[in-house]
């Protein structure tokens, strides 16, 4: 199971690696959430395997022999999608400036930005 996690996380981040590297900013702008969403899910997954319990549930109380999990990455994953879609909403809001005032979504064309 953790290959297939593994394999498809990889693919992930190679889709999202290569709409970046696409001419079109929009398509550029999905693959740099696709490569957060893909580095968030490998985080998630290396800290799921601590422990047997969540650990914000009274149920740890109840059962002292069954090891909690650790709070720690659920923490740093939750503060790095809200950071992301922060940046995320910034990306889309140049993207609309630039599509709107050019007329185009094409890196190529935008001449006008080497100036």
């Amino acid at each position: 199971m953790n290959l297939l996690i593994a394999i498809v996380l990889g693919g992930m981040f190679g889709v999202g690696v290569f709409q970046v590297l696409r001419r079109n900013v929009i398509r550029s702008a999905i693959g740099l959430m696709l490569m957060g969403n893909a580095v968030n899910l490998l985080l998630i997954h290396c800290g799921a395997y601590d422990g047997v319990i969540a650990p914000y549930t009274t149920m740890a109380e109840a059962t002292p022999e069954l090891q909690v999990a650790d709070p720690l990455p659920q923490a740093l994953v939750l503060t790095a999608i809200v950071i992301g879609l922060g940046g995320f909403a910034f990306v889309l809001g140049m993207v609309v400036v630039l599509t709107s005032r050019y007329r185009t979504g094409d890196t190529a064309e935008l001449n006008e930005l080497k100036h």
